[in-house]
């Protein structure tokens, strides 16, 4: 099989060592002969490292590169956990020493030229930083990251105190709306007071004034017997009026102007009188000693219409006064005199 490669032959040489080598192609010179000893197989110990690599700049600039990747990704961090939450003390690195690590880097050791150590540490400034007198990007880094975490805790105070002051405003509406509560139930209970006093004012005048129109019956009296009470001496079982005990032949008056509709004997009411009002009550004076009136007479207050007694069904003199409105049954005496202005 035909080779493109020079054909190899051995030989010796006069010290008896063998030697290689290649017969040249056509057209080619002749080749040396290689006489290959033991310091030319065995490889050289600690001279096959690479050199250093003296351009540097590229290498310089990521390092730098790299701190301010870091840096700004743990000022990003920072930021996403003021969101939301609690102001954190935060603790910073030096960055002046990261700075002056990476100059140490690319100084003279390194083989960069000569002022990259200050071109690098300025690399990312911005105009703002070079106007806030800031020379040093490390520097003016964590300016900035001081900065957004001072005013994000401005927010975070500025939100505390708006709540504060928002529950403040919301505790005094609420306390000024009880005080208006309060005072607008005081306002209508003494408005209710005075209506209620009002109306017994008034309710007073109208008594008084009926009382000008009504008198009581009798005078120099004792109420015993009242209407409701229960005996076997009524017939009905209980007591159907008010029981004036006075001495025979005491005055018995009219209590309002009215008509006399009956006189005369009433069984166990013994001598009785009935005096129509105008309304249509009428008033029985019953046991009388003797009767003053006759039947169709006209009387005003105060008329005289009999006397005292103990006739009928008594066990001693009284007079004993029946109402009864419109003709019908028997009220109490004593509430119906007094919603006329009178108080026995």
């Amino acid at each position: 099989m035909a080779s493109n490669g020079p054909a190899q032959s051995t030989s010796f040489a006069p010290n008896g060592t063998q030697t290689f080598g290649f017969a040249p192609r056509t057209g080619e010179g002749p080749w040396e002969e290689w006489n290959p000893t033991e310091e030319s197989l065995r490889p050289v110990r600690g001279r096959h490292r690479v050199g250093k690599q003296r351009g540097g700049g590229l290498a310089r600039s990521s390092a730098v590169l790299g701190v301010g990747v870091i840096a700004a990704v743990g000022a990003g961090g920072m930021a996403t956990a003021q969101s939301g939450k609690p102001p954190v003390s935060i603790s910073m690195p030096d960055l002046s020493s990261v700075a002056d690590s990476a100059k140490a880097l690319i100084g003279e050791d390194s083989g960069g030229p000569k002022g990259s150590a200050t071109a690098l540490s300025s690399a990312g400034l911005t105009t703002a930083d070079a106007a806030a007198g800031n020379a040093d990007a490390g520097e003016a880094l964590r300016a900035r990251i001081l900065q957004q975490a001072e005013f994000q805790q401005d927010q975070v105070d500025g939100a505390a105190a708006r709540a504060a002051q928002d529950a403040a405003a919301k505790q005094a509406a609420e306390a000024a709306a009880k005080a208006q509560d309060a005072a607008e139930a005081k306002a209508a209970a003494e408005k209710q007071q005075a209506i209620e006093e009002a109306k017994k004012k008034a309710e007073a005048a109208r008594l008084a004034e009926l009382a000008k129109q009504y008198a009581l019956p009798t005078s120099s009296y004792t109420l015993t017997s009242r209407f409701g009470d229960a005996g076997s001496m009524w017939s009905s079982g209980y007591h159907t009026g008010l029981d004036f005990a006075a001495p025979t032949g005491t005055l018995i008056k009219a209590v309002h102007s009215g008509t006399i509709t009956e006189a005369g004997w009433a069984g166990s009411y013994g001598y009785r009188t009935i005096l129509t009002l105008d309304d249509g009550t009428e008033l029985w004076f019953c046991h009388q000693s003797s009767i003053s009136v006759s039947v169709g007479q006209k009387v005003a207050t105060g008329d005289v219409i009999g006397r005292v007694g103990a006739t009928g069904n008594v066990t001693g003199p009284h007079l004993h006064l029946e109402v009864h409105p419109g003709g019908g049954d028997a009220i109490d005496p004593l509430a119906w005199l007094r919603s006329k202005g009178l108080n026995p």
